[in-house]
């Protein structure tokens, strides 16, 4: 059924904005188009092996809105969704996918679109995959993730923002990929021009219902099986367990989950809070007795948790962001 401006209205303020704003003169209408930026100058790293042909699928079969995965992507994109009015601030949006395939408009546009309204220039990443041949393995997706960050970081010193006002926004395998680019300093390529002359991790962290845990009983098995294959050992599922990570030094980060999600349970927030507040990492934890999994903007119409953008929003101005 589709959403309409009086039923969006009831969502929150930060929807009610995108519409006063004009940006969404129809509920969830297709974009106009909008800039996009190669995140490699050539090829990407480590293809070598990679025979996988791209495709991007529409799930949706409703005309007013679009629900497309990317799958197999071999030349990882920025989709640039910029602000009538910026307030400084740079944000990168790492859809889910449970690294199989990556969202493009659930966790991507649609948050975008509303983010934008807000003053924030977003930037959607389409990453690539473990699971397709590349020679980083688990790694391809991190190499996107902070070449990413680097290059939003350049775009914003040529624009007249602050590189060092930019914060990441991941949801589900995006929030682990998200959780990773926050978590690890270590650079995971080699130089390739200037950009990477920026720091890759976040200046503010919010995950979206996060894989962070790889063990189980609490483990998305499917994130785990496509970024570490189906026999991974206990070492490299714990390297990969953001739970287990060193977070000295993190960014300021930013933890939503519901209750009631029964594909990445809720423990992995609360695993993850923990592993934050030992680092002494400032964190906030908003949990909804309701909402499921993968919500994003538009599948929380009347529930609890269609707050998040505004507590989000909120959360950053108190930081300056």
């Amino acid at each position: 059924m589709p959403l309409h401006r009086r039923s969006l209205l009831a969502i929150t303020p930060a929807l009610a904005a995108a519409l006063s704003f004009g940006r969404l003169s129809h509920a969830y209408s297709r974009p106009a188009p909008m800039d996009e930026i190669r995140l490699w100058p050539g090829y990407a790293p480590g293809g070598e092996g990679v025979t996988v042909t791209p495709e991007v699928v529409e799930r949706s079969t409703d005309p007013d809105y679009n629900d497309r995965i990317a799958k197999h992507t071999r030349d990882p994109l920025l989709t640039v969704v910029r602000p009538v009015q910026s307030n400084g601030v740079s944000m990168l949006l790492i859809p889910g996918g449970g690294y199989r395939w990556a969202v493009v408009d659930k966790e991507g546009m649609d948050c975008a679109r509303v983010f934008a309204v807000m003053g924030y220039t977003c930037y959607v990443l389409r990453y690539r995959l473990p699971a397709d041949g590349w020679a980083a393995g688990p790694d391809a997706p991190l190499q996107d993730a902070q070449r990413a960050l680097r290059l939003v970081r350049a775009h914003a010193a040529t624009e007249g923002r602050s590189a060092d006002r930019t914060v990441v926004l991941g949801a589900s395998a995006g929030g682990h990929l998200a959780g990773l680019l926050g978590a690890r300093s270590d650079a995971t390529y080699a130089a390739v021009d200037a950009a990477d002359q920026h720091s890759h991790r976040p200046d503010a962290l919010i995950l979206l219902y996060p894989v962070a845990t790889l063990t189980d009983p609490y483990a998305h098995s499917g994130s785990r099986r496509e970024l570490l294959g189906e026999s991974a050992s206990p070492d490299q599922i714990a390297a990969y367990s953001l739970e287990q990570m060193d977070w000295s030094g993190a960014a300021p980060t930013f933890l939503l989950h519901a209750m009631d999600d029964t594909a990445v349970p809720v423990e992995n927030a609360l695993m993850l809070s923990a592993t934050l507040r030992q680092a002494g990492v400032p964190v906030e934890v908003h949990l909804f007795e309701e909402g499921g999994h993968g919500f994003g903007i538009r599948l929380i119409e009347g529930r609890p948790a269609a707050v998040w953008p505004d507590l989000v929003r909120a959360w950053l101005g108190r930081r300056g962001l």
